[in-house]
């Protein structure tokens, strides 16, 4: 049976050297195998210059994309926040945010002729009608949970069912206990 050595050799350039050696008969036979797709030095530099040539056009491609992004990412949080709300957010309101809304995807349609300016002032404006519906939305529900506001919460009225915990019922509702925390391994 023949037996043969083979070795593998790779150097920090990255070139591998094989070597195959026949114990038998002795005969050796190696091979270089190297890279050929090395860029020359004056492609590289090439290649750096073009890229800062174009610095500030891919600058300002990617405030647009990011822009663009931010956009949509507003678009959706809008509309599955009306979806959510229902009948909770008034009419009006409902009504300014819709329009900006439409105002807001159609600069965001690709044949828009819409700068990125004009997205911006389109994003402010239906963010700032966005944060109008929440304030209502959120006035709406503390007005109409200001009867029962404390119902459901331990310790308020109503928390518990039943009244009071049944734990400490002699002790009033207002009695507060200081107490002080001692971290005995700052001291060490």
């Amino acid at each position: 049976i023949p037996q043969i050595e083979v070795t593998f050799d790779i150097d920090a350039n990255g070139i591998v050297h094989v070597s195959a050696k026949d114990r038998g008969t002795g005969k050796e036979q190696s091979m270089t195998i190297s890279g050929g797709s090395a860029l020359p030095k004056e492609e590289i530099e090439r290649m750096v210059k073009d890229a800062e040539a174009h610095a500030e056009e891919d600058k300002k491609r990617r405030e647009e994309t990011e822009t663009r992004n931010t956009a949509e990412q507003l678009v959706y949080s809008t509309e599955k926040f009306l979806s959510d709300s229902g009948d909770k957010v008034p009419a009006d309101l409902r009504g300014t945010v819709d329009s900006a809304l439409a105002d807001l995807k159609e600069a965001l349609k690709p044949e828009s002729e819409a700068s990125i300016e004009d997205i911006k002032a389109k994003m402010e404006t239906l963010s700032t009608e966005s944060q109008k519906m929440g304030s209502a939305i959120y006035a709406a529900s503390q007005a109409e949970g200001g009867a029962d506001a404390g119902a459901g919460f331990p310790g308020a009225e109503g928390g518990f069912p039943g009244g009071e915990p049944a734990g400490d019922a002699g002790a009033a509702a207002d009695d507060v206990i200081d107490a002080e925390v001692v971290d005995d391994e700052e001291t060490k």
